[in-house]
């Protein structure tokens, strides 16, 4: 690989990210990724690979084999990219909400079987929230973190909570909450100077206290799983810094459940440790897109697919 491995990272996306089709073509062609679906469908004990090469769409988007699929194929890229370049050990890893538990994978902190047990649970768990307690995210561009936090504190009422549930670059921030206090907020951010403040097509809301009514059990299953130190630095979402042991990981990813995703301080973070160019291991270019937005001078390369390696040699 012709990139510097002590001024790489790797970075694993998070819904939103997934298609039909996605890791078909690494399947096809590097039997290291079509053993990695083979072990999938063999764990989950149905073909989730059939479902990503072929749909239907609204099945893929579900979000208990959403998560799982996405994390199927960034391990599937991950393990790829080791096979062709078994001497390259990125700097650090990191991903966005779902794909922090990619990188805990990708790290060794979490077997392969042990992560995707956790993130179809995580999926599962997702949705029983957003069926028990629905709920609304919305888009809001163009407006900083300071003023949305105060819109959000306006928009609030006794048991409709709202906040800011991802920062994903500058100008791009995710709100979560109460549908009526999302409502309230989208007014609010319009108001304050936001360019954009749309809904999402959502009826989970992801990283807010909306989440409450599930995570006992979540905790309970990250609890249960084996989970060690991790074997290269991950920057988590809920502190923006790196980690490695184990203690804080597990930490990590149950305190996510209901906090903020920290995408513009983690990458921030890391470029400030000396990273120069981004990997994005799985399913599209998102990340990479905000990774630019956040460090312009940044570059960033994606990996899910077999036409995407030329790039990289």
């Amino acid at each position: 690989m012709k990139l510097d491995p002590k001024t790489t990272a790797f970075v694993f996306p998070g819904q939103g990210s997934q298609v039909a089709g996605m890791g078909r073509e690494l399947a096809g062609q590097f039997p290291v990724a079509g053993r990695t679906f083979e072990e999938a469908d063999s764990i989950l004990g149905f073909s989730l690979s059939k479902l990503m090469w072929e749909g239907p769409e609204a099945e893929l988007n579900d979000t208990v084999n959403t998560q799982p699929a996405l994390f199927v194929h960034s391990l599937a890229a991950q393990r790829v990219l080791m096979h062709l370049f078994p001497d390259f050990k990125p700097a650090a890893l990191a991903g966005h909400s779902l794909g922090e538990l990619s990188a805990l994978a990708a790290a060794g902190a979490l077997t392969f079987s042990e992560g995707l047990k956790l993130v179809r649970t995580r999926g599962q768990l997702m949705k029983h929230a957003g069926e028990k307690n629905p709920g609304s995210m919305a888009a809001i561009l163009n407006l900083d973190i300071a003023t949305l936090e105060k819109v959000c504190a306006e928009a609030a009422a006794p048991g409709e909570s709202v906040q800011v549930a991802n920062d994903n670059c500058p100008g791009q921030v995710v709100i979560s909450g109460a549908k009526a206090a999302v409502e309230r907020a989208i007014i609010g951010a319009k108001a304050a100077g936001a360019k954009r403040a749309m809904p999402l097509a959502v009826s989970i809301a992801a990283h807010s206290k909306l989440m409450d009514a599930i995570q006992a059990d979540w905790n309970a299953a990250v609890d249960s799983a084996s989970i060690g130190d991790a074997l290269i630095s991950v920057t988590g979402n809920v502190h923006a810094k790196g980690m490695t042991a184990a203690a804080e990981l597990r930490a990590d990813i149950k305190a996510q459940m209901q906090s903020r995703v920290r995408w513009t301080e983690s990458v921030q973070t890391l470029t400030g440790n000396g990273i120069r160019t981004f990997v994005e291991a799985g399913s599209g270019s998102v990340l990479l897109g905000l990774i630019r937005r956040i460090d312009p001078s940044a570059a960033g390369f994606p990996f899910g697919s077999p036409g995407d390696l030329s790039a990289l040699e």
